[in-house]
């Protein structure tokens, strides 16, 4: 005689219900969307970075190539009335290419002192435009040691 009511064994299900592995794969495409979005996000943050690195280093050679000029030079350069811009060594621009664009001014802080302000300025990797200067002073008897920059 077959067993009826509460006390007949249940079938096993074995396997998903359809509403199951809809939910699943629902969760599974929200986490690899925000996975790449965040991916995304770091990639931007690091050309940043790296940026900004390289725009640094740009601007300490151009500090240092004018740190060897003499007075009558730097007051040559300042004689130009707009701000100047560089040409990039070609060692860097081979590694960079032209993303690059660093200008010179030069303006007289006092008697025998001079303001340099190095610009650079270039689109990341998103089209932004981003630059950063660095501003020295350059005395009589030479460039100052220090010098700061501003975002």
């Amino acid at each position: 005689m077959p067993i009826t009511g509460p006390d007949r064994p249940r079938r096993i299900r074995r396997g998903f219900t359809i509403a199951e592995v809809m939910i699943a794969a629902g969760v599974m495409a929200l986490a690899i969307t925000t996975s790449i979005t965040t991916m995304q996000s770091a990639f931007l943050a690091l050309d940043t970075a790296r940026n900004i690195t390289l725009a640094g280093q740009i601007m300490q050679g151009e500090l240092e190539r004018m740190r060897l000029k003499n007075w009558t030079t730097i007051g040559t350069y300042q004689a130009m009335t707009q701000p100047t811009t560089l040409t990039i060594d070609s060692t860097v621009t081979n590694a960079i290419g032209n993303r690059f664009t660093l200008t010179r001014q030069i303006t007289d802080a006092a008697t025998d002192l001079k303001e340099i302000t190095l610009t650079i300025s270039w689109r990341s990797f998103d089209g932004r435009a981003q630059s950063r200067y660095y501003k020295t002073y350059y005395g009589r008897n030479g460039l100052y040691d220090y010098f700061y920059n501003s975002y």
